[in-house]
């Protein structure tokens, strides 16, 4: 995947495979026997679809940025570093699972279903949109998707609702959503949680460390302390890798088995970092307020490339894959993205939407 001087962050530019840290990466999800075994089941359909979802998760995130560099729009809240932690998750769920994205989570948003052009639509704000242009953030519910709510750790207890709803019901679903390091210290967190466990609701929630909340480095010993979070629920906890999508994927599989047969929330808490700053217009705070070498450690894990490495080489078992197949990915995914650009940017120049119409469908009959 090539990378893009000026949008990528600078430890990407001239990223290099590190045959020490490929086998990290592919010892990663082995070591427990049970993930080994999910890891080991995959075709190699699956692990190219895998790929997929992280090459469209990078392209629509440096598709923003390059909209806020050229004044398309004036920010944008990325994660570039975090893509494992979103497509792993949404790939081991199942038809009819909800998930509820946080907005750095928008790759939960095109693989579960929604195209990129109505994405970016949602992001220009235009009166075709997925929120005909009243809000910023969007899901689909036909699909599962909730939007995210700006006050993180709301979606906690809207989860675990819908769980309660599927197994009230005897259906086989679960509800999934992804918690910041620093949602974890907020009321609703723990108020959904609480009422998770009461109700036996099977929630997948992920814990999402990336070592800082807003401009608030993570103290030293938080890493433990979201560790325990498990133990104060009485719930299964499973420390994921958060840049190996196979790691991922693997643990979220067997989490969606342990909430559905135990009627049970269940944490992943998975180590990640982000490689920018708490949106495009602070890209350079994060690099004042973190050290150097927490950029060098993961700009060198990038999930993307890692991945990519991992699947030419053929490991945890799977046969070597040509670079003729990753470049058709990419070639293929580039052409996605860009023909989804040119048809939100039509939507955008047909004109605003209209203001008569903030007040359809907020309130119930």
């Amino acid at each position: 995947m090539k990378a893009v001087p000026g949008l990528d962050p600078p430890e990407y530019i001239d990223w290099t495979e590190d045959p020490e840290l490929l086998r990290e990466f592919g010892t990663t999800a082995l070591r427990d026997s049970r993930r080994a075994t999910v890891v080991q089941g995959l075709g190699e359909p699956a692990r190219l679809r895998l790929y997929e979802g992280l090459v469209r998760n990078r392209l629509h995130d440096l598709q923003l940025k390059r909209w806020v560099r050229s004044g398309v729009l004036s920010k944008a809240w990325l994660g570039p570093g975090e893509e494992a932690v979103t497509v792993g998750a949404c790939h081991a769920l199942q038809p009819g699972d909800a998930v509820g994205p946080m907005i750095r989570n928008i790759g939960a948003c095109h693989e579960r279903g929604m195209s990129l052009a109505s994405m970016f639509r949602g992001a220009l704000g235009t009166a075709d949109g997925p929120a005909r242009g009243r809000d910023l953030h969007f899901g689909d519910l036909e699909r599962g998707i909730l939007a995210p709510i700006s006050m993180v750790g709301s979606l906690v207890p809207v989860c675990a609702g819908m769980a309660l709803a599927f197994r009230l019901r005897g259906e086989s679903r679960v509800a999934l959503t992804w918690a910041g390091d620093g949602t974890t210290g907020t009321a609703a967190f723990h108020e959904g949680m609480v009422s998770a466990v009461a109700l036996r609701a099977p929630v997948i929630v992920v814990v999402q460390n990336n070592r800082i909340a807003l401009g608030t480095p993570l103290p030293e010993g938080a890493g433990e302390r979201l560790g325990q979070l498990g133990g104060a629920y009485g719930i299964s906890s499973l420390p994921v890798d958060g840049n190996n999508v196979l790691d991922v994927f693997a643990a979220t599989a067997l989490a969606r088995q342990e909430a559905l047969a135990a009627s049970r929330p269940v944490f992943l808490v998975a180590n990640t970092f982000r490689m920018g700053g708490h949106a495009t217009h602070d890209e350079g705070e994060s690099r004042r307020i973190l050290p150097a070498d927490l950029f060098d450690h993961y700009g060198r894990r990038d999930p993307v490339r890692t991945y990519r490495a991992f699947l030419r080489l053929g490991g945890a078992g799977g046969e070597p894959v040509p670079d003729g197949v990753l470049e058709e990915i990419e070639t293929r995914v580039e052409a996605e993205v860009a023909s989804a650009e040119r048809e939100a940017l039509t939507s955008q120049s047909m004109g605003r939407p209209d203001p008569g119409g903030a007040g359809e469908g907020v309130f119930g009959p």
